[in-house]
């Protein structure tokens, strides 16, 4: 049965089956977002190398940070208000800065997720194997959790989008309530005090401060992943919006309060924290709660497969929508019948998902480094992405008449924010020599020249694509104002 909508995916669809339109509710939808951010990984992982920088101003480069997505967050809800579709924010972007800038932009979206699912596959398979010789005594081998992970992933993803979602819900609340237990649990060590080094921001420069911020920029990647969700969230001109915003603020939250008892956990100590590849773990030795280190374990685990679920989800309609323009294999652009979910991207997204860790593992290169490369270029794309939305919002918002003084100061204040991630890579990547962020920067660099060369020849080929394109999206924005919405 074919239903009629205002999504781009159903422009040019009819006989054929679409997504399941308003099935999610708000707190599946905001699932979405928050497993994208995988934020119980962050104090896991990431939070010792941001100390390294920012000292006792470590709560304070998470502060900044939550600010600085916040902006970015606003710009993007300025088209997310008026229009939603499973192309997300290269949907965006094609209406603020027109279909070759909006492809681009969905070229890099796509690598980003894709990679950050990558990343937190090559995360789920060394923590599951981990585990399971902790329990057992067995190692199942990296390549077997590879494909452990994917297909499971795949299969949920494929199946059903109310199970995708219930389940990255549940895998996410666990995994952030056992670091919250165990946050609580070294405050409560501490008497519940309050950590003069840190409210004074003792030894902590503004400079610490302000590099801290570029890691943080890529522990937020990936917030705005509940807009792919726009054929399929119930009411999305105001869950996704919603789930934005709050997916910023519940995740920064989260981080702030991490950051604060991590180091004063760490205070004191002889162990350094900016030196600590596993600091929860230490921590829970520290203060006796080894049990608790297993079960942060499990919870990192459900965070590494709900995020590797996350992102097959949103590139898989991500290339459902940019199919359905015409851009990509019409296969790509299918629904299932019964399921209702783009099953042939899904698939596609899973097995790329698979092909290049283990690719990587057949060089070579450990699950561990895998993780951090693949990561490293997801974020190029995010950067790149939340630019140009950026820069899209009051050209878009010029153009319908909605222009205002409030709009522009957002976008300006997200554009200087952006500024600090750009220039952390830049010194990542200086001396070339023998740098590996170099030669990643340059494979990034490398792919979006060519989704260039890609996008000139089919335009070459199809000169009518762009058109095409254009018009499937700008029906999409009518088709809201016509039943009453803004425009």
């Amino acid at each position: 049965m074919t239903e009629t909508s205002g999504s781009p995916a159903d422009q040019g669809t009819q006989g054929r089956a679409t997504l399941q339109k308003n099935c999610l509710p708000y707190p599946e939808v905001v699932a979405q977002s928050v497993a994208v951010i995988a934020p119980s990984t962050v104090p896991a992982a990431i939070i010792g190398l941001i100390f390294a920088t920012a000292g006792n101003g470590t709560w304070l480069s998470f502060l900044l940070g939550m600010a600085g997505m916040m902006l970015i967050g606003g710009c993007i809800n300025q088209f997310a208000r008026r229009s939603a579709s499973p192309g997300s924010l290269y949907t965006y972007i094609v209406q603020g800065l027109g279909p070759t800038p909006g492809i681009l932009g969905g070229w890099a979206l796509m690598l980003g997720y894709i990679l950050t699912g990558m990343s937190t596959l090559c995360g789920f398979a060394i923590i599951a194997d981990l585990l399971l010789k902790q329990w057992t005594g067995f190692s199942l081998g990296t390549v077997e959790w590879f494909v452990v992970g994917a297909g499971l992933t795949g299969y949920i993803a494929s199946r059903n989008v109310r199970m995708s979602a219930k389940t990255m819900l549940f895998l996410e609340a666990v995994a952030l309530l056992s670091v919250v237990t165990l946050g609580v649990l070294i405050w409560s060590y501490k008497g519940f005090a309050l950590d003069p080094a840190q409210l004074k921001l003792e030894g902590a420069s503004m400079s610490g401060v302000l590099l801290g911020v570029v890691l943080v920029v890529f522990g937020f990647s990936g917030f705005e992943s509940s807009t792919s969700l726009g054929d399929e969230a119930k009411d999305p001109l105001r869950s996704i919006p919603r789930s934005v915003t709050q997916s910023v603020v519940v995740s920064g939250l989260f981080f702030i309060f991490s950051a604060y008892v991590v180091v004063f956990g760490f205070s004191g100590e002889a162990a350094d924290l900016g030196r600590t590849e596993a600091p929860l773990h230490h921590l829970s030795q520290r203060y006796g709660l080894d049990w608790l280190g297993t079960v942060i374990n499990v919870g990192i685990l459900m965070s590494f497969f709900a995020c590797t679920l996350a992102a097959i989800n949103s590139t898989a309609r991500i290339l459902y929508s940019m199919s359905n323009h015409g851009l990509f294999f019409q296969a790509l652009g299918e629904a299932h019948a019964r399921n209702r979910t783009p099953h042939v991207a899904v698939f596609f997204s899973a097995l790329l998902t698979l092909a290049l860790p283990v690719g990587a593992h057949l060089l070579g290169v450990s699950a561990f480094d895998a993780q951090g490369h693949f990561g490293t270029v997801a974020s190029f794309g995010f950067i790149v992405v939340y630019i140009l939305i950026a820069v899209a919002a009051p050209l878009y918002l010029r153009r319908i008449g909605q222009l205002t003084t409030g709009a522009l100061l957002c976008s300006g204040g997200g554009l200087l924010f952006m500024a600090f991630p750009i220039l952390g890579v830049i010194g990542d990547v200086f001396p070339l020599s023998g740098n590996v962020n170099a030669l990643l920067l340059g494979v990034f660099a490398l792919y979006m020249l060519a989704g260039f060369g890609w996008l000139r020849l089919e335009r070459s080929r199809r000169p009518q694509m762009i058109d095409q394109v254009q018009g499937a999206i700008e029906q999409v924005r009518l088709s809201f104002s016509a039943a009453g919405k803004p425009q």
